[in-house]
């Protein structure tokens, strides 16, 4: 049996490694009571002040997701679409901005200083306080330090490295979700027009189940609803989901919904104090009533339960169905605009009560609790995030609530619909703007007659394509627009000897990452203007645009002077790249294009349906909706419906010392970004390598509150294996494990992916439990911790 193991004091590839200054003992105190408050608004104001300063950092704020400010770099949560707060922000908002907007600096003296092998040795939250990237560095072949390298010799030795590649599919080009509108369709447009569809993004490791699932059934990978549907709901159901940490503007949302008499039903394996109750920062009559509580119901689902329990509320519907025909499902929505209903029904009919209550570890009682509520609601909305997208089964887990809205027609109408909510400021954006390796043929037809070239057909490598195709040598030269590839990816020590097999590995970026310190062969760091930034172009300062969760697209202009008189923007950096290594090959005239980024709007206008008259649209103030045929009850399916779709109920074959592990994130940080090394909403201080376990699960397997353990993965009789982590007792279902992420992520297989969507199962991952030997701190902790 193959253990992949990741040593304390072996790897330099691991995410989340404790700098001396970090190995304190991890402190366990009790979980916060509510979220947002005073404790939210100190958290903003020390983190922003110490960073920013406090002129530059209030001013910076006030035009954070303002009409005439930039958007938050953070979450894809909308704004209003009428008057906004002059503090349109939350406390993890303002953190991101705070990182980004630092003045602290990393210069050619500081590389010279720290070589990659030292920096290995760093933390991620150490790597990332160090200040913005001021230049563009080379790690040359054989060299132990980066140097600094000019923008024009930078272009011309990627571009030697492109243009010696045997083919266009020996390189792949990731995205983040952070890319502008903008950015994203230059990139995309360079990238086919080098010759190849190889644009894998960060939604193939999110929200790309979201998309799998929706497009089948409703016929467009996006949500259905508005913010203003919220006012309009009667019950909202909210699963696998953690908006309190992950989307905290989402929370101003919910409690006004609350307040309009909308019931709110929360559905995870962890209880998550962002939607129990909530003190919003900005109410003072609130902060002094102790707050709003939130969900009315909350059903704390077994990890990957949500299918089986998704199945038992539809069983409860349909049960009140026999009792009141005609009353409770949709008969005429289901007749005028499904697909599937029959079969749907026969496969319903024969799932039984016992193993939904088993499989989903809800009772009966209270799945009848949640469907009495959603029988009692004209007008719900289900949102949810990576909690159900991360499975084996992902795609399944948002199809059945799918069939679940399907039943009673809470698809296109005001107050009801589906919510994905995307993590990342643009990812969305993106993909629209064809940042993705399987574009459909219309895109492309309309791409190649906008600019004059046969762009490829053959379909891209994906995420977890791309990283196996790097390993087997398929290909060699690797370029990031953005994000920490090393960090977000699965399967870390895999990975890494991925990176490390090309011959040159490129990062556009703003700050320190992982990812600049695992390799190919050379390695480059282009430095890039942040979204806060003033970004000068040859008429003049010019802004970009983005595309949040509901579909809304608008202005973003950065205020502040750039960190460096060398950074270029992504634009920028797309276009000089373009015409150094396609050149004449290609009709475009990329620098006439970033001289006025109309003219790339003007381009997007006439291949992007939806976005006719960008430029006169984006200008108007909030920006303008994108078209959703759903919400007119149009399904773009094969068959113009929407359709029910049949999926069995997931099993784990779990054995006796075996738990189901999920990832998560703590309310320091943002995606891979670490801003501290607290989770105060769940009571961890001091450090972030802990596990949090059942308590009677504790003590059968042996163990003790604060006791060290190693965990192991367990996958097709591969055994992967990180040391020293802290149990925590935390209400969290039997058989459950949760830790955080990216410091897990070497214990989840690149192999293990969701059906369909090929998205990496970070949320179900099979581990073991063992003690780890005693270095001499471990009884120290307990004390500690008791």
């Amino acid at each position: 049996m193959a253990i992949n193991e990741m040593s304390d004091r072996e790897s330099t590839t691991r995410p989340g490694a404790q700098s001396p200054e970090e190995t304190d003992l991890v402190q366990i105190e009790p979980v916060s009571k509510a979220a947002g408050g005073i404790p939210s608004i100190v958290a903003t104001a020390r983190t922003v002040w110490a960073e920013m300063g406090v002129g530059r950092g209030v001013r910076t704020l006030l035009k954070l997701n303002q009409k005439d400010g930039f958007d938050c770099p953070g979450c894809a949560w909308p704004e209003p679409d009428g008057e906004r707060s002059h503090a349109e922000f939350c406390e993890n908002g303002a953190k991101h901005v705070a990182d980004e907007a630092t003045t602290k600096r990393l210069t050619p003296e500081f590389f010279r200083e720290w070589s990659v092998a030292d920096l290995s040795l760093q933390s991620d939250h150490w790597l990332g306080k160090q200040g913005r990237l001021t230049h563009p560095m080379v790690l040359r072949e054989g060299s132990t330090h980066y140097e600094a390298v000019s923008w024009d010799d930078a272009f011309a030795l990627i571009a030697t490295e492109l243009n010696s590649l045997a083919h266009p599919d020996e390189a792949i080009f990731y995205t983040s979700g952070r890319t502008s509108n903008e950015a994203a369709f230059l990139y995309q447009l360079f990238v086919r027009q080098f010759g190849t569809n190889n644009l894998p993004d960060c939604s193939n490791m999110c929200h790309e189940s979201s998309g799998s699932a929706l497009g089948e059934t409703i016929g467009v990978g996006k949500g259905t609803v508005t913010l203003e549907d919220f006012n309009l709901a009667t019950a909202i159901f909210v699963i696998g989901q953690n908006p309190g940490t992950n989307h905290p503007r989402m929370l101003s949302a919910l409690e006004q919904a609350k307040k309009n008499g909308c019931v709110l039903v929360h559905i995870n394996p962890l209880p998550e104090v962002g939607m129990t109750q909530f003190k919003h920062p900005q109410d003072i009559l609130g902060l002094l009533r102790g707050g709003t509580a939130l969900a009315d119901l909350f059903l704390q689902v077994r990890i990957n339960g949500d299918v089986a329990l998704l199945k038992g509320i539809m069983k409860a519907v349909f049960q009140a169905e026999e009792g009141s025909p005609g009353a409770v499902l949709d008969h005429e929505f289901i007749a005028g605009y499904t697909g599937g209903f029959d079969e749907f029904v026969a496969a319903l009919k024969a799932v039984e009560w016992d193993e939904i209550v088993e499989q989903s570890g809800v009772s009966k009682e209270q799945i009848q609790e949640a469907a009495d509520i959603f029988i009692n609601s004209e007008r719900t909305i289900f949102c949810w995030a990576m909690g159900l997208t991360q499975h084996k089964n992902a795609v399944a887990n948002i199809q059945e609530i799918v069939n679940l809205m399907l039943c009673r027609g809470q698809i296109g109408k005001p107050g009801a619909g589906l919510c994905p909510v995307r993590g990342h400021s643009n990812v969305q954006g993106d993909r629209t703007m064809g940042i993705w390796e399987r574009p459909p043929d219309t895109f492309l037809d309309s791409l190649g007659r906008e600019f004059n070239f046969d762009p490829p057909r053959r379909h891209g490598y994906d995420t977890v394509n791309a990283i196996q195709a790097m390993h087997a040598g398929k290909a060699t030269l690797f370029f990031a627009m953005g994000g920490n590839f090393l960090s977000a990816t699965p399967d870390t020590e895999y990975t890494a000897d991925a990176l490390r097999r090309c011959r040159l590995t490129v990062q556009v970026s703003t700050k320190l990452n992982r990812a600049h310190l695992v390799t190919g062969a050379a390695a480059m760091i282009l430095p890039c203007l942040g979204r806060t930034e003033i970004d000068d172009q040859a008429s003049g300062p010019q802004f970009v645009t983005t595309e949040n969760s509901m579909a809304v697209v608008q202005a973003s202009r950065g205020s502040l002077r750039p960190a460096s008189a060398h950074l270029l923007s992504e634009p920028a950096i797309v276009a000089r790249l373009a015409s150094a290594t396609v050149g004449k090959r290609s009709d475009v005239n990329w620098l006439e294009l970033i001289s006025d980024y109309d003219r790339i709007r003007e381009h997007i206008a006439r291949v992007v349906p939806g976005f006719e008259n960008y430029n006169i649209r984006v200008r108007r103030p909030g920006g303008f909706y994108l078209p959703s045929a759903p919400r007119d009850r149009v399904f773009n399916t094969p068959n113009g419906r929407a359709m029910f779709t049949v999926h069995p109920l997931p099993r784990h074959n779990l054995q006796p010392d075996q738990f189901l592990m999920m990832t998560i994130r703590t309310h320091d940080q943002f995606n891979t970004s670490i801003y501290g090394l607290n989770d105060r909403y769940r009571g961890i201080y001091n450090g972030r390598r802990v596990v949090f376990l059942n308590l009677d699960d504790i003590r059968e397997a042996g163990l003790e509150k604060g006791q060290l353990v190693d965990l192991f993965s367990h996958f097709e009789g591969e055994v992967r294996v990180v040391r020293r982590f802290t149990v925590v007792p935390y209400s969290i279902p039997r058989r459950s494990a949760a830790t955080y992420f990216p410091e897990t992520n070497v214990l989840v297989p690149v192999r293990s992916v969701a059906d369909k969507s090929n998205t990496p199962v970070s949320k179900s991952v099979v581990i073991s439990i063992r003690p780890s030997e005693d270095d001499g701190k471990q009884s120290n902790r307990k004390e500690r911790n008791e």
